[in-house]
């Protein structure tokens, strides 16, 4: 039943692109701008793209519909059922501050769900870079960094040596910059350019979901005061305030985990796939530059343009994906 429902989630969401789609260029496109063949309408990748290139979202929706809606009925519950039933407070500004930081975690998740994650151009040729290496047919070159020899993959697909960190996302099928993680709680890569709202949304939603639990905590402590009863009594009076705390608990537990894991790649300078695959042969961390450097170079180094110009024209007859003329 889940796998059908999944299945006609997803085909209703490639519906709704197309549509936009659709409308973004018959009423948002003039001149030249509506004629041709753009980048992303013959993208290889499996990236979903709306308003016209604009947004790159990546291929399966699921997880980005799952946690938009678990924030918005968490949302809605704690307004209708807790915030404005608190006594002797006032309810009118413990909601507002509630639907604020609804309103930014939100748009955070947006932002890092639509956000270009630092996808590398594609080659149109075949390399011709000497091979340095084989393993099990794997093609590799290695460059030097920091002093430190670091291996070079040669990616089949994209036909590129890949460049140091960086590496290739098996679901959105695109050799990605810097790359940390394929979240499926998003469905998107979370790299290079969108990694700063990927902590600024799980920081947010962390907050959000502290702020639910706490007042959720007082109002079943005043709720079990007022009417003598249990945890047992809490669930049979009023079920939506105690699931909601559950549900508040192991949102905060698992976004502190979050927390604690990126503030410490931070303060190396490491991602969560050089974490786990560590691919610097016994050396130290070429990219560690010492704590405060760090932290300058991850939250505050300029953020780089798209590689990639995904509403740029590309001629009409040329198939990208196969690089030959039909």
């Amino acid at each position: 039943m889940f796998g059908n429902l999944g299945v006609c989630l997803k085909e209703n969401f490639y519906k709704i692109r197309r549509v936009v789609e659709e409308q973004w260029l018959q009423h948002g496109c003039h001149g030249n701008n509506a004629k041709g063949t753009r980048t992303y309408q013959v993208w290889p990748g499996n990236n979903v793209f709306f308003f016209h290139g604009r947004l790159v979202c990546g291929p399966d929706p699921r997880g980005l519909l799952l946690t938009s809606v678990s924030i918005l009925i968490s949302s809605w519950i704690f307004t209708i059922y807790i915030g404005y039933d608190l006594p002797n407070t006032n309810s009118t500004l413990i909601v507002s501050i509630c639907l604020i930081l609804t309103i930014m975690v939100i748009i955070n998740l947006i932002l890092v769900a639509a956000v270009d994650p630092g996808i590398i151009p594609r080659s149109t040729e075949q390399s011709s870079v000497e091979d340095i290496g084989t393993s099990k047919g794997t093609r590799r070159k290695k460059a030097t960094v920091n002093g430190v020899q670091l291996k070079l993959k040669y990616c089949q697909i994209c036909r590129i040596f890949r460049p140091p960190r960086s590496c290739h996302c098996a679901i959105c099928d695109n050799c990605v910059e810097k790359f940390d993680h394929h979240c499926p709680w998003i469905g998107q890569c979370i790299a290079l350019r969108n990694y700063r709202f990927y902590l600024t949304f799980f920081i947010t939603a962390l907050v959000f979901f502290i702020y639910i639990f706490a007042f959720s905590c007082w109002r079943i402590h005043q709720r079990m005061l007022e009417s003598g009863t249990g945890l047992f009594g809490m669930l049979r009076n009023c079920p939506e305030t105690l699931a909601l705390t559950l549900f508040s608990l192991a949102a905060i537990c698992f976004l502190g985990g979050l927390a604690i894991f990126h503030s410490y790649l931070i303060a190396i300078n490491q991602t969560a796939y050089e974490n786990f695959r560590y691919p610097y042969e016994g050396s130290p961390n070429p990219y560690d530059k010492g704590i405060i450097s760090n932290i300058k170079e991850v939250l505050f180094a300029p953020l780089p343009p798209p590689r990639v110009d995904f509403r740029a024209e590309v001629m009409p007859r040329w198939n990208m994906e196969d690089e030959m003329p039909i």
